[in-house]
């Protein structure tokens, strides 16, 4: 067995509930369009968004948890858990659905902005909705911006086989995974989604960038220790950003034109749905670099500025699901009421703030009892 899965007394990696935490920011200012202040986030300097950076996070940290889970009480009994966290990510999903719907279609109907419907893909659910409302329960039907957490849930349900694997021979695991993205790359494997089409997140692709992460919290050979302190990677992380920087904003400038050929052929558009290599690429190079910028014992993760997006990392659900109800507000709002930057920034801000409080609110419900084991080391 990998005896990485033994370590438990390192405590609590700050670094990961930070960028989870920001990761559930910028998510809620990508989903309001046409708002300046997304222009901050990270989907706008190269090929990997925040996304990327969320499914990569939940893969590190439910390995981590689930394989000690694994090593104190067997195999049954860790994949009896991440089922069970399966189960509550699905409550929360149909919670969700149903406020997200009720929300839209209330503004819709009583502001007289019917386009909502279609802009928000709730429309033919308003027509007909047992029988879209039975398609919801499947995972088949998904309103605007209601993506991540079932790619998330079918990541879960299918995770206890890879943890099997990569806790007793990882690299075979790492291989099965990429066996997988590379067949769905190949043979255009994907979900159907109901009425039409697929999976915006095609799951037999990103289960590759969630298995990566698995596999790199579970490294007992030190290899990606070596990876990150080599000169030479190191250099290629940074060349290979600079390249995503100049691609992408020239993209989103307007300048793709006068890019070459061979670069726009590669690299544009940037397939997100399938995962395209470059966005792996992208996300790892960049996960290289802040890892030695910012190690697990750097001071700065213990600075009060940095708590309120920590918070929010540690209650990622709530905040998620939040998120993406404000994003939909945020965007009622800066209509209604005013399309300019400074009110763009004041929704923003109030959103953020918003989804900080939940955070706090929630931490403050669970310290009022006892921590359980599941409490300490929850996975999302």
């Amino acid at each position: 067995m990998n005896t990485a899965v033994a370590k438990s007394g390192l405590g609590r990696d700050l670094r990961l509930d930070l960028f989870r935490g920001l990761a559930n920011w910028a998510i809620f200012l990508d989903h309001i369009p046409n708002n300046v202040v997304a222009w901050i986030t990270m989907k706008n300097y190269g090929f990997s968004d925040a996304a990327d950076l969320f499914v990569f996070i939940s893969g590190y940290t439910v390995a981590l948890v689930y394989s000690r889970t694994m090593a104190a009480g067997g195999f049954v009994v860790a994949a009896v858990g991440i089922l069970a966290r399966a189960w509550q990510l699905y409550l929360a999903l149909i919670l969700l659905f149903v406020v997200y719907v009720a929300a839209i279609g209330y503004v819709a109907q009583n502001y007289g902005h019917a386009y909502l419907l279609d802009e928000f893909n709730i429309r033919r659910l308003i027509a007909d909705p047992i029988e879209f409302l039975k398609h919801g329960l499947l995972l088949e039907f998904k309103p605007l911006n209601l993506d991540v957490l079932p790619l998330y849930i079918a990541l879960m349900v299918t995770f206890p086989p890879f943890l099997w694997l990569l806790v007793r021979t990882p690299g075979l695991a790492l291989a099965v995974s990429f066996a997988i993205y590379a067949a769905a790359r190949t043979f255009d494997w994907n979900l159907a989604s109901y009425p039409d089409g697929e999976w915006y997140f095609n799951p037999f692709a990103w289960q590759f960038l969630f298995v990566i992460g698995a596999w790199i919290s579970l490294d007992g050979t030190g290899l990606v220790r070596r990876l990150t302190a080599s000169r030479l990677v190191l250099w290629s992380a940074v060349l290979f950003l600079l390249l995503g920087l100049a691609v992408t904003l020239a993209a989103r400038l307007g300048f793709s034109s006068a890019m070459p050929a061979l670069v726009v052929d590669l690299f544009l558009p940037n397939d997100k749905t399938n995962l395209a290599p470059y966005r792996i690429l992208h996300f790892l190079a960049l996960a290289l670099i802040v890892a030695r910028l910012v190690p697990r014992s750097a001071t700065a993760l213990k600075f009060a500025v940095l708590r309120p997006a920590i918070i929010c990392g540690e209650r990622s659900l709530e905040v998620f699901c939040v998120g993406i109800f404000l994003s939909f507000v945020g965007c009622f709002l800066i209509e209604l009421v005013s399309t300019s930057i400074a009110f763009q920034l004041f929704v923003s801000l109030s959103g953020i703030a918003l989804m900080t409080a939940v955070a706090y609110y929630r931490s403050w419900i669970n310290n009022l009892r006892p921590a359980s084991t599941a409490d300490r080391l929850r996975a999302v």
